[in-house]
């Protein structure tokens, strides 16, 4: 009895929902926790309104993890207005195709990014178990700034606080957002929530050591210390200040010195998103203006192998989003050991050791030049702190850690 009682647990079905599996941070998570699931034995699928195998992490495309995806037809905005209440559509769309149409069977439903599909998955006929991971409130990522907007999501956030207090578990990426959850959900106070540090599946990388590409042909002759901005073409996520910063850093050498820096600003792009359309523009821009084209390397969407060879070739890198929720940037650049500038706030403070895998600095140019100089001018410095930052990896964000932690959560709940 007890050994059935064991691989019932083993084979725990577990569905994946979530809205748009493109490449960011989020996605980076889902597609890790499903990989990771998968490899405990349990059975696996992926559910989501919007899937291009042309634009997605390359495990999404291993036929033994299914995604499945329904709702595409459904806009995405009202001529360029309304996104949160679509995305809710499309989300409340796949939650009712999974229940009521698919004829899937599953134990628990992991749902992140839109919770208001929660109340849908209630509605089955058999009361399935839902965690919930929350990578930040979402109406603290949207703008306010009209009386119209204010009304429009006033019900939204109402909506997002009961939902979400709605699933069997809630998880969070990190101490700091389990802070702002609990300063957001008023009505929420009584709700635990546990924190799974996102993990690092250092396969990718591992993989990537064989086949890795040099950087020849990319940076100019004579490259002799290469900084890099790793971050998704977004305003919030601060890319200005990797250019100020750099600037700065280049008025502040000696000719000699400042003659082999580069810096290479890269990050997922999409042509779909306006935004990082536009902020590509106004970036380039602003490196003219600093007179820094001749030193600056700007890409789109690197390829994963191309990723890490930068990683691995560069002094540091340079993590200029505050607030930043969790950041899953600073924990590759220090598996590849690679230093980590980044601002001190949000998630860097739980992921990088001040001092020992990098700096925390202000998020000023000043601050940010002042770290870069230390590790362009002290090749020892940036060899221990690279060292120091693949220990840390391996011990608090290993894919072992990770997975154990969760499939512990699914087994409890199933």
């Amino acid at each position: 009895v007890h050994h059935a009682k064991f691989s019932i647990y083993m084979m725990a079905r577990v569905v994946f929902l979530h809205p748009d599996l493109g490449i960011g941070g989020a996605e980076r998570l889902v597609v890790d926790a499903a990989v990771a699931l998968k490899s405990q034995g349990c059975s696996v699928q992926i559910w989501t309104a919007h899937y291009d195998p042309t634009h997605c992490f390359s495990e999404t495309l291993d036929p033994e993890l299914p995604v499945v995806c329904v709702g595409d037809w459904l806009p995405t905005s009202v001529f360029g207005y309304l996104h949160a209440l679509c995305a809710y559509l499309r989300m409340i769309y796949v939650a009712l195709y999974l229940v009521f149409l698919s004829g899937v069977e599953y134990d628990v439903v992991f749902c992140d990014q839109v919770s208001v599909c929660i109340p849908v998955l209630r509605l089955s006929r058999l009361r399935k178990k839902v965690l919930f991971y929350c990578h930040f409130p979402d109406q603290l990522l949207t703008q306010r700034k009209s009386t119209l907007k204010k009304l429009y999501r006033a019900p939204i956030d109402w909506l997002e606080e009961r939902t979400t207090g709605m699933a069997d578990m809630i998880l969070v990426n990190s101490q700091f957002t389990a802070g702002i959850f609990a300063e957001t959900f008023r009505g929420l106070r009584g709700v635990q929530t546990d924190v799974l540090y996102p993990s690092l599946n250092t396969r990718t990388f591992d993989q990537q050591s064989s086949e890795a590409q040099g950087l020849e042909g990319l940076l100019p002759e004579g490259t002799s210390c290469l900084f890099l901005s790793l971050n998704r073409y977004e305003r919030k996520k601060n890319l200005g200040l990797a250019l100020q910063a750099f600037a700065s850093l280049k008025s502040s050498l000696p000719p000699g010195q400042s003659a082999g820096i580069h810096l290479v600003v890269a990050g997922g792009y999409d042509d779909r998103v306006t935004e990082n359309v536009q902020h590509y523009a106004e970036l380039r821009k602003l490196a003219a203006q600093l007179d820094l084209e001749d030193v600056v390397t700007f890409l789109r969407s690197p390829s994963d192998s191309l990723k890490v060879a930068l990683l691995r070739g560069s002094a540091a890198v340079l993590y200029t989003p505050s607030r930043e929720h969790f950041g899953i940037v600073p924990v590759e650049a220090m598996y590849c050991r690679c230093p980590v500038i980044a601002v001190n706030s949000g998630g860097p403070l739980e992921s990088v050791a001040d001092g020992e895998t990098g700096f925390l600095c202000e998020p000023t140019a000043e601050a940010f030049s002042k770290a870069m100089e230390r590790l362009a001018r002290e090749p020892q410095l940036r060899g221990d702190m690279g060292q120091a930052g693949r220990r840390r990896v391996q011990d608090k964000f290993s894919l072992r850690a990770f997975s154990n932690q969760l499939h512990g959560y699914i087994v409890k709940l199933s």
